[in-house]
C-alpha cells in the first residue's frame, strides 16, 4: 500500500510539472497548424479553379471563425463548397499584423486588409453577406486578384496575441505568417525566429 502511495505522487508530481510545457506546446501547435491549414485551402481553391475552368474563392470569414471555399459559378449565385473551423477567437488572431513586426522582406507585401463582404455567397438556401473577411479570388489561369480583378499579392499573419482586440503576440516566436503571390497564385510559409521571418 505505501509503494502504490508513492507511486501516485510521482505521478501527480510529474504530471503537475509537465502541464506549463503541454501548454506552450499546444499553442505554438495551434499557431503552425492555422498556418498549414490556411496555406492548404489557398492551394485547394487554385487547384479547383485550375480544374474546372472558373473562379473560386477563398475567405478568411472572422464572423463565422471560419475557412471557406466559395464557387463562384459564372453567372450564378456564389455558392459555399466548403468550411473549416478556426480555433476559438482570442486564442489566435489572423486579421491583423503583430504589433512591432514587419512584414517579410523579401517580398514585402502589405498585410492582408480584412474588409465587410459586400458580395456574398449562398450556403444551402441561406444568403450570407456582410460578415468580415479576406477574400482572395483564384482564376483559372493561376492568378489570384480582388474582386475588381486586380492582382493581389498580400501577407497573412497569424500569432496568439494577449487577447482578442490585442495586436501584442505572446511569443514573438510562435508568430507564423502565409504570403500569397497574386501574379502565379503561388504561397510561402515564414516562422519568426524573434527577430527575422525565415522561409518555413
Amino acid at each position: 500500500m505505501p509503494e502504490l502511495l508513492v507511486v501516485l505522487a510521482i505521478i501527480a508530481i510529474m504530471a503537475a510539472v509537465s502541464i506549463p510545457y503541454i501548454y506552450s506546446y499546444r499553442v505554438l501547435y495551434k499557431s503552425e497548424e492555422q498556418a498549414l491549414k490556411v496555406m492548404d485551402i489557398m492551394r485547394e481553391t487554385s487547384q479547383l479553379a485550375l480544374t474546372r475552368r472558373r473562379t473560386f474563392r477563398m475567405e478568411i470569414d472572422m464572423t463565422d471563425n471560419a475557412l471557406l471555399i466559395i464557387d463562384e459559378n459564372g453567372s450564378a449565385d456564389d455558392v459555399l463548397i466548403k468550411s473549416i473551423p478556426f480555433e476559438a477567437p482570442g486564442l489566435l488572431r489572423l486579421d491583423v499584423k503583430p504589433a512591432s513586426i514587419s512584414q517579410p522582406n523579401p517580398p514585402n507585401y502589405n498585410p492582408a486588409v480584412f474588409a465587410i463582404d459586400s458580395v456574398g455567397h449562398m450556403n444551402g438556401v441561406t444568403p450570407v453577406i456582410g460578415h468580415r473577411v479576406w477574400a482572395l479570388r483564384f482564376r483559372s489561369d493561376g492568378s489570384v486578384v480582388t474582386a475588381a480583378n486586380n492582382p493581389v499579392s498580400a501577407t497573412l499573419f497569424i500569432f496568439p496575441s494577449a487577447g482578442p482586440s490585442s495586436d501584442v503576440p505572446t511569443d514573438k516566436k510562435q508568430v507564423r505568417a502565409v504570403t500569397v503571390y497574386g501574379g502565379s497564385g503561388a504561397v510561402r510559409y515564414w516562422k519568426y525566429d524573434g527577430t527575422t521571418f525565415t522561409a518555413g
